[in-house]
């Protein structure tokens, strides 16, 4: 089949390899002039399989309220007349409860794992570079109620056969050696060892390299301005370059999707929720992380790829506003600055935001709609890294006809209702 995809980040791109793997011809269309130039950019480079955990989670709604008033919040919103905003709020706030967190964290390892281990499995196959390393994720607490809280979350870790290690602070030292540097104490943390880093768009440039090698044509420079459909059918993409048609369609834009479905009758709850990050050359190898690690007080990770170092953070409610706020870079600054103080000079960082798109329970949406021939890949929120290749696969083997390696219960438009 000729298959269409509106999106040219790491979602767009391996839905784009798997697909063309499954014998399909592919077309991807993207406004920027080559892939993963938007939210994939400069994300913060954690493959986080089993740090995979919901957003929407029992204590969030408590906390929101103190981040408010925190300096270097993880969580700022600015409020503003939007429906969907506020809709999306309220949904997630509902998730929050912890049966559906139980639920909705189950299905989240579910599709984490599944993609990590095709990950593993296309690196092998292509032998594909991209910074990566194996040497898992460090969840750091300042304070001992981090530490009693990961103890109480341990049971639920080991029912669902996550590798994990909770440590004191001298273990946090032993696999992170980096932190003997920290201006802060730090109670202890949680190893996650199965975890891997990996410059996301290094990954996805390489990765659409190698597609465009075996067939996949890139429509780069391409802003889609509508789907026209026709009865229980899409007939065409309509973009500034003209009209572009196929067989099979595929919505894989980020946080733009819900804006291409809603004129098809398609109410996707998705929403984009804006990070940042910071990327700075180490100087000192010693003193900077030897993988990743995420300082829950911040909810900032910072990431070792290569001979840089990235810190990545914040959720801002913002609409589409991709505006660098002085504010939120001087956080990210802060947490290097304290954790990682002589890795590298803050003053040569680069700053870049880009904006998730978060669903209310931080699942992906991923396979058919009400139209026969379009299908959905979006929704990943801050794991589209982690989860991208497990996604695509299935996406592909729905197409296809196949038989999905894992079960699709909660990753689909279904779980909305009729949409």
């Amino acid at each position: 089949m000729n298959v269409v995809i509106v999106g040219g980040g790491v979602i767009g791109v391996t839905s784009a390899w798997f697909l063309r793997q499954a014998g399909h011809d592919v077309t991807v269309i993207d406004r920027q002039s080559g892939p993963a130039l938007e939210t994939s950019f400069a994300n913060a480079g954690q493959v986080s399989w089993t740090f995979a955990k919901p957003w929407a989670a029992p204590g969030v709604p408590r906390n929101a309220l103190k981040w408010m008033l925190q300096e270097h919040a993880p969580l700022v919103l600015r409020p503003r007349l939007d429906l969907a905003m506020w809709s999306w709020l309220l949904r997630m706030l509902a998730n929050c409860r912890e049966p559906r967190y139980l639920r909705n964290l189950e299905r989240m390892l579910r599709i984490a794992r599944y993609s990590h281990e095709t990950l593993v499995e296309l690196r092998e196959q292509t032998g594909i570079v991209y910074d990566h390393a194996t040497r898992g994720t460090l969840q750091l607490f300042r304070d001992e109620a981090g530490v009693a809280a990961a103890e109480r979350e341990r049971p639920i870790l080991e029912r669902l056969q996550v590798p994990h290690r909770v440590l004191d602070a001298a273990g946090c030292l032993s696999v992170e050696p980096g932190l003997r540097f920290s201006t802060v104490k730090f109670a202890g943390g949680v190893h996650y060892p199965d975890d891997e880093t990996g410059d996301c768009h290094a990954y996805t440039s390489e990765l659409a390299r190698r597609a465009e090698a075996q067939g996949v044509v890139f429509r780069t420079v391409t802003a889609v301005r509508t789907l026209e459909a026709e009865g229980d059918r899409v007939r065409a993409v309509h973009t500034d370059g003209g009209q572009i048609t196929g067989e099979v369609y595929v919505l894989a834009a980020g946080s733009y999707t819900p804006l291409l479905a809603r004129p098809l009758g398609i109410r996707l709850p998705v929403y984009p929720v804006k990070g940042y990050s910071a990327t700075v050359p180490i100087e000192n190898a010693d003193a900077a992380p030897g993988s990743t690690l995420t300082d829950e007080r911040y909810k900032v990770a910072i990431t070792r790829l290569g001979n840089r170092l990235r810190a990545a953070g914040t959720a801002e409610l913002a609409g589409y506003d991709l505006t660098l706020r002085p504010a939120r870079l001087r956080a990210l600054a802060h947490v290097i600055g304290e954790l990682f103080p002589r890795a590298g000079d803050l003053s040569r960082a680069e700053y870049w935001t880009g904006l998730r798109p978060m669903t209310p329970d931080n699942l992906p949406v991923i396979g058919p709609t009400p139209y026969r021939n379009l299908y959905l890949n979006t929704g990943h929120g801050t794991l589209g890294w982690t989860m991208s290749n497990g996604s695509a696969r299935l996406l592909a083997d729905i197409i296809s006809g196949k038989k999905t390696a894992i079960d699709l219960d909660g990753l689909t438009l279904a779980r909305f209702g009729r949409g």
